[in-house]
């Protein structure tokens, strides 16, 4: 398996993006608290195919076509985006992106984002190259449940699972993750802002993917390398749920879907799952004229790790159709 990064040059044309269908209102509703250069879009001509594994370091980037920042709203703009592994110096940034990761609870996020950055071999975080603002896009990463159980965070976090689940049959199985079978669950955290564009997704979760694998013979003892060989990973997402879509007649009208996945590859993980269950999210209350007739939810997903192929595999295409 190759371990060094590919570079390559992409052009991308400023507009909301528009990931699929079941995304599109979210997408546009976003898209105008963004900062211009940020604005980028959802599909790239002649894209390289995601199959090259990107590996990064402080100066490894996909490389995106320079234009001037004085272009008008529909123009190419300038974004170097660059893979980096996570340090110290991103606290600030990924506290930020997982502020409502467990909606307006108390817990020990600090403590949660430590463990994040400590954890160099598996995770990475995205920022525009360059940037003096140090400006951090998206966060990706994979914990061992059962190595940081005596960790605050992780505590906090299993009680608010168990806590919001209320169907017995998947309480239960959830309990056997976070329980018993912690130390070969990986909890995979994704955060990001809304803008970021698409095509750095299969990358991205490559990225992810391949390190851990790695980390599997690499790291330095048999403790650790074993860490790293899940079984099955817990996702927490959010979504949007259509007021009456668990009613008979539940959409007011054909162009309502009945669920707004956040993340595009949200979609294809909760089809994948073996388990999931949703909640009430508080952390932020709907205003947008587009999702009115939606409620903003949780969402928890069980994974087994052999469907993790077939996720990059659809991710890769639902990125590249047309």
């Amino acid at each position: 398996m190759p371990r060094k990064p590919t570079r390559r040059r992409r052009s991308l044309i400023a507009r909301p993006l528009t990931f699929a269908p079941f995304s599109r209102s979210l997408a546009h509703l976003h898209s105008t608290f963004m900062p211009k250069h940020q604005m980028l879009g959802s599909k790239v001509p002649g894209s390289p195919s995601h199959n090259e594994v990107v590996k990064k370091t402080s100066k490894e980037k996909i490389e995106q076509s320079e234009s001037s920042e004085e272009e008008e709203f529909g123009g190419e703009v300038q974004a170097d985006f660059a893979f980096f592994d996570p340090k110290p110096d991103d606290f600030h940034g990924v506290k930020i992106l997982l502020q409502s990761y467990l909606d307006n609870t108390e817990w020990d996020l600090s403590g949660f984002v430590d463990l994040i950055l400590e954890q160099t071999t598996v995770g990475t975080v995205v920022k525009i190259e360059d940037d003096e603002d140090n400006g951090l896009f998206s966060v990706v990463s994979a914990l061992n449940l059962g190595r940081y159980k005596d960790h605050k965070c992780i505590a906090d976090l299993k009680e608010y699972l168990l806590k919001l689940c209320l169907e017995k049959s998947i309480k239960g199985d959830l309990r056997v993750l976070l329980g018993e079978q912690a130390h070969n669950v990986g909890l995979l955290v994704s955060r990001r802002v809304v803008n970021l564009p698409p095509q750095l997704l299969p990358p991205l979760y490559d990225s992810l993917f391949d390190e851990i694998s790695w980390a599997t013979e690499d790291e330095p003892t048999e403790e650790l390398r074993n860490s790293f060989c899940f079984n099955s990973y817990v996702l927490v997402s959010k979504m949007y749920k259509h007021k009456n879509a668990d009613k008979k007649n539940r959409l007011s009208s054909d162009s309502e879907e009945a669920i707004i996945y956040v993340n595009p590859e949200d979609e294809i993980f909760h089809k994948l799952s073996l388990w999931s269950f949703n909640f009430p999210f508080h952390a932020e209350q709907v205003t947008a004229r587009e999702l009115k007739n939606y409620r903003p939810m949780g969402l928890v997903m069980a994974v087994e790790a052999d469907k993790i192929s077939t996720f990059r595999e659809q991710l890769r295409s639902l990125i590249d159709e047309p």
